[in-house]
């Protein structure tokens, strides 16, 4: 069986993500794999694919029982034989597990990291006398003092490759910034590991900072449009969880609280009854939702400012991991940064101090943004993204701007004049000609003293700050930063140059995204099918099927079991056993409602069949362009060298685009991309013509077919 056959089969899914099948035949190949991809990207896969291709048995190393169950119950149902070994299991459970083992009859096995290295433990010696295939580290960033949740039990993995030689390992995260991957990489001593970094942007979701103004009823009236949606809202103290879970239970939502400090058997209870949709919101502290599954959680809510980016872009994206729109709102007030100032602080660690204020401050940073939220959250993970991604709160509003050269000029003023040596708070004070203490007396007979007056302290702050973006100023390192001027400062402070800033705006509202076209009434009663499903079999309802296979069941209205094989989700296991009693559903009400299947308007992805050999002929002549490409030669070049037509040339080397082999930029500029795609997926890829049309003159034939291919690229 070929890696796309089990997809289909187990996933019933006809195309892979991101990057998905260069990683699988990494480990298929028996190497070693780095893997950095999105939450709700398909990380999981990544390794549970191999474990059914491969011969012997997969462990996997997971940080919480939590995970190991959710996941192990999801692979159960789509036929894969797995289970966990953890501390919740009673002797002859754990026995009942070892038998099957024994017996070859588990594909992958769930354990924590000292369940498998704590010293008196015999489990390792056990585990290497069975043929072990494949070892995936989930959540790696564990590992690393570097990493956003760092746990000391995972640095027991740092002796996993004496102890498992010559077994392929996969360390998978969801967000690692460039010190903590270099962390990751030398502690478990990965063996010529390849590495593979996915795009960071999860498309389907939206970014919302709003000023913190009496948060509790911004967030009602926020959730007040949301109250059959599931939801996580993230606060910062244990005892503000359980204050604003009690608040919202009074407002008549279904909301239960969860942090470390609550008892194990409450967690458990509260987050199993969130996973079965019989608890709309949890409330929690950053304690809850490390690996958590869940497909329909549509927002997620910061109460409280986050730590840094990479534990915000983790929580966030939580949201929609089925790949329906999906919200992140984040409540924003500087009185935040400044308390988790004392928490960024590492005690007799100048070094580690340095390096979480700096990351604090880079999400203090992403709040006070007043350009698109999501190319900075990608350009904080070294990706490129262009200015504008139309779906953040900046960018749906727009950016209203007006000269601020002068505003600009008295701040840089007021820097040079204090030889670049205070930080922020001191700045304004001066500019504000504060009658403060901790201002020298030598200070207030600047020039400088009191000349913002007229500008609000809070003003003042934004500007400083969106300063420092436009690069105009820039601030130190070090665990007390201070303002200092950059390159671009003196041709502003000689008039040379005119700076732009942004007029204060306040987010109001969040925008809704559109759903598909669907019909209502029939989706809520398949959720409701599901949910008696999946109480049957004791799993929460998304395992069964996600809320984006209901949406599209609800929306093509397939009428036969041969239609409905092209609903996502739909493998062989669950079209065998739950196919029947969702199929008499739809078909059923399209009776009643007159209605016929529209399965033929769904849009058809790239089908994976098996490849016909293509002739040799046609991939000499390919290669031949491809070669002649590779050694310098233009385009036309090509063609006038081969008497070959200029449009045969770029079909060669948009193939090339297509496998992989050749990089998209180097036929399509960056910035055309987005407007190319947008053009493909508005009119379909089929014919160049229209799309020439639609795009105009500034778009070649040649860029729209590299496009076209890059969009059909095989893995």
């Amino acid at each position: 069986m070929t890696p796309a056959q089990a997809l289909q089969k187990y996933y019933g899914y006809s195309e892979f993500r991101h990057q998905q099948e260069a990683i699988i035949n990494q480990i298929m190949s028996g190497g070693d794999a780095m893997v950095l991809m999105p939450t709700g990207g398909g990380k999981s896969l990544c390794y549970q694919l191999p474990a059914v291709l491969l011969p012997g048995l997969t462990i996997v190393i997971s940080p919480l029982i939590a995970l190991m169950k959710d996941q192990v119950d999801a692979l159960n149902v789509t036929g894969i034989p797995a289970a966990y070994l953890n501390s919740t299991q009673s002797s002859g459970e754990q026995q009942d597990i070892v038998n099957r083992l024994k017996a070859g009859q588990i594909k992958l096995l769930y354990l924590a990291p000292e369940r498998l290295f704590k010293s008196e433990s015999r489990l390792t010696d056990f585990l290497k006398s069975l043929k072990v295939s494949l070892i995936a580290i989930d959540e790696a960033h564990c590992i690393s003092h570097w990493g956003h949740d760092f746990r000391p039990e995972y640095l027991m993995l740092a002796g996993l490759k004496d102890a498992f030689r010559d077994i392929p390992v996969i360390a998978l995260t969801a967000t690692a910034d460039q010190l903590t991957r270099k962390d990751i990489l030398e502690k478990l001593a990965l063996y010529n590991p390849a590495q593979f970094v996915s795009s960071f942007n999860r498309a389907n979701i939206s970014y919302t900072v709003a000023p913190k103004k009496n948060s509790l009823n911004q967030l009602l009236a926020f959730l007040d449009e949301r109250k059959d949606d599931s939801g996580i809202i993230y606060c910062l103290s244990r005892q503000s969880t359980e204050d604003l879970a009690a608040q919202l239970r009074n407002e008549g939502f279904l909301a239960e609280a969860y942090h470390a400090g609550l008892t194990t058997e409450t967690k458990a209870r509260n987050q199993e009854a969130f996973l079965r949709d019989e608890v709309r919101i949890i409330v929690a502290t950053i304690a809850f939702g490390m690996g958590i599954n869940k497909s329909n959680v549509r927002y997620v809510v910061h109460a409280d400012l986050p730590k840094n980016i990479e534990g915000y872009y983790q929580e966030t994206g939580r949201a929609g991991r089925d790949g329906l729109p999906s919200e992140a709102l984040l409540f924003y007030s500087p009185g935040d940064a400044f308390k988790l100032q004392k928490f960024a602080r590492v005690e007799d660690n100048e070094e580690q101090s340095r390096i979480m204020l700096k990351k604090l401050d880079d999400m203090v940073k992403y709040c006070q943004l007043n350009t698109c939220r999501r190319k900075y959250l990608l350009n904080y993970f070294n990706e490129d993204f262009p200015d504008t991604c139309g779906s953040c709160d900046v960018c749906l509003t727009g950016r209203q701007t007006f000269d601020g050269t002068l505003i600009a000029q008295k701040a840089l003023s007021a820097v040079a004049r204090l030889k670049e040596r205070f930080g922020s708070g001191y700045v304004i004070d001066l500019l504000r000609g504060a009658n403060s203490a901790k201002l020298r007396d030598e200070h207030k007979h600047l020039k400088t003293y009191g000349a913002g007056a007229d500008i609000s302290k809070a003003d003042w702050q934004r500007y400083l700050r969106e300063l420092v973006i436009l690069d105009y100023l820039q601030v130190s390192d070090g665990a007390y930063p201070v303002l200092m001027l950059t390159g671009k400062s003196d041709a502003v402070l000689k008039g040379q140059e005119k700076v732009e800033l942004t007029l204060s705006q306040t987010t109001e509202e969040v925008r809704h995204h559109e759903a598909l076209p669907h019909e209502a009434s029939l989706l809520q009663k398949l959720k409701e099918i599901r949910t008696r499903i999946a109480r049957a079999e004791n799993v929460p309802p998304y395992i069964i099927l996600s809320d984006a296979s209901l949406l599209e069941l609800a929306t093509y209205l397939p009428q036969s079991m041969d239609e409905l094989k092209y609903i996502s989700g739909f493998g062989e296991v669950k079209l065998a056993r739950y196919g029947e009693a969702f199929l008499t559903a739809v078909v059923n009400y399209c009776n009643e409602m007159g209605l016929a299947s529209k399965i033929s308007s769904r849009p058809t992805k790239r089908e994976r069949k098996e490849r016909k050999p293509r002739s040799p002929l046609a991939n000499g002549t390919r290669q031949e362009s491809f070669n002649m490409y590779k050694a310098g030669n233009s385009i036309d070049e090509i063609a006038a060298l081969r008497e070959l037509s200029a449009t045969t040339i770029q079909s060669h080397l948009a193939h090339f685009i297509q496998t992989g082999e050749l990089d998209v930029t180097e036929l399509v500029a960056p910035e055309k991309m987005p407007a190319i795609q947008d053009a493909v997926e508005s009119y379909g890829q089929q014919q160049l013509s229209p799309l020439k049309e639609v795009l105009g003159e500034d778009y070649s034939y040649a860029e729209i077919k590299a496009v076209n291919a890059w969009m059909n690229r095989e893995g």
